[in-house]
């Protein structure tokens, strides 16, 4: 009796694991086919370098928003990740136990907190707040990249806080017995030895930085032109998806797919670098 469960929990497993993976390549084959098909009617070239996005005129460039992407995505990191990893290490190894009992609740809540509800904190604001210190309408890279890293957070924090938890404690007990400080010995000792939990988190985050739409939508402005300052309006590639695929039909719609095809791409390749640095610091 007890061996048949077993056969039978091992058949959901395996039914559970087809399912997964057969969703995944569905959407792989439905995402290449019909990108493949107006990159080869744009033509590769125009479709990545070019410059402009008239719809109307069959002209589709999507460099400004590779771009966009890129720069909001790079913003986004320069806030989230440092801050993230170091409320981690605080939230494991200095928080005293009663504002833990506080903060920890308060970290899992901005994780569920939907995504246009931090576009309406970004556009009730920051963008008020980025006006009266710059001027102008107070969207666009700047304005986008703080509110995506404050977005990030929770993830990095979670992710981070746990890993750092894992390493065993005779780590930070051995680098108090040879002379560290609290401080060096978790720097030096704990937070290394977590690091690759601690990259998982970032590339989490990551991922949510550069897929994330509405919030970004409502407070960068989304001018399908290259940004020229940290202040100028931008459009990433996950915006011009849902700004334009409402009422897309032909070449249109086929080449806002094929936008997802390349941030389909970029993200594959972000995780491709991530894991190769962690193998090489592994090896080192």
């Amino acid at each position: 009796m007890k061996k048949a469960k077993e056969i039978i929990m091992q058949i959901v497993f395996l039914i559970a694991a087809c399912v997964s993976i057969g969703a995944v390549a569905l959407i792989c084959i439905f995402l290449f086919a019909n990108g493949f098909s107006g990159i080869s009617q744009i033509g590769l070239g125009k479709f990545i370098t070019g410059i402009q996005w008239k719809p109307l005129n069959d002209i589709f460039g999507i460099l400004p928003m590779i771009i966009g992407s890129i720069y909001v995505t790079a913003g986004a990191i320069i806030v989230g990740v440092p801050l993230g990893i170091i409320c981690s290490v605080f939230m494991a190894k200095f928080c005293p136990e009663p504002l833990y009992r506080i903060m920890k609740p308060a970290v899992n809540l901005m994780a569920g907190i939907p995504s246009i509800v931090y576009g309406f904190f970004g556009l009730v604001v920051l963008v008020p707040m980025i006006q009266d210190l710059h001027g102008g309408s107070g969207k666009g890279v700047f304005t986008a990249s703080l509110l995506l890293g404050i977005m990030i957070l929770p993830t990095i924090i979670n992710v981070s806080e746990s890993a750092i938890r894992a390493v065993p404690e005779n780590y930070y007990e051995g680098a108090l017995a040879l002379g560290d400080t609290k401080e060096k010995s978790i720097f030096r000792t704990i937070v290394p030895a977590a690091k690759s939990g601690i990259m998982a988190g970032v590339i989490l985050g990551v991922g949510r930085a550069i897929g994330e739409t509405m919030a970004v939508i409502m407070v960068a402005g989304n001018q399908p032109v290259i940004p020229n300052t940290l202040f100028s309006g931008v459009r990433t590639m996950t915006a011009n998806i849902v700004i334009e695929m409402g009422y897309a039909t032909d070449l249109h719609r086929e080449a806002l797919i094929a936008t997802g095809v390349v941030l389909f791409v970029f993200i594959l390749i972000i995780n491709l670098c991530v894991s190769a640095l962690k193998r090489r610091t592994e090896d080192e």
